[in-house]
């Protein structure tokens, strides 16, 4: 042990030379330094854990937002597909009804090769 003497009233303070790393910074740091210390790496940490939270909001916003879109996409896409088949059924009913217009029309009957033609 170690003494130390007090200038004031002229006693000692024993001081432990025992390896404790709370003593330690107990005589390192006074009792306000070391709370601040303590605080600074709290809100250090609660700063952390904000910015990571935060981080995670943004991306899980940001992953619903691009599932909202694929939904969409997907959505609009069934409906291109059903208008698709819708025309190309409107088309083949047009391409009958032309079919049987010319063949009912002299205008479009074949010829038997013998045209005149002056």
């Amino acid at each position: 042990m170690e003494a130390q003497v007090d200038e004031d009233d002229g006693t000692f303070t024993n001081i432990s030379l025992a390896d404790d790393t709370a003593d330690a910074a107990a005589a390192l740091y006074p009792k306000q330094q070391r709370e601040l210390v303590i605080m600074n790496c709290d809100i250090d940490g609660d700063m952390e854990n904000q910015v990571e939270m935060e981080e995670k909001t943004r991306l899980i916003n940001q992953v619903l937002e691009l599932q909202h879109t694929l939904e969409d996409l997907s959505a609009r896409v069934d409906a291109v597909k059903e208008e698709n088949l819708k025309l190309k059924s409107e088309n083949q009913v047009l391409g009958q009804y032309i079919e049987n217009l010319m063949s009912a029309s002299s205008v479009f009957q074949t010829t038997d090769g013998k045209s005149k033609r002056k």
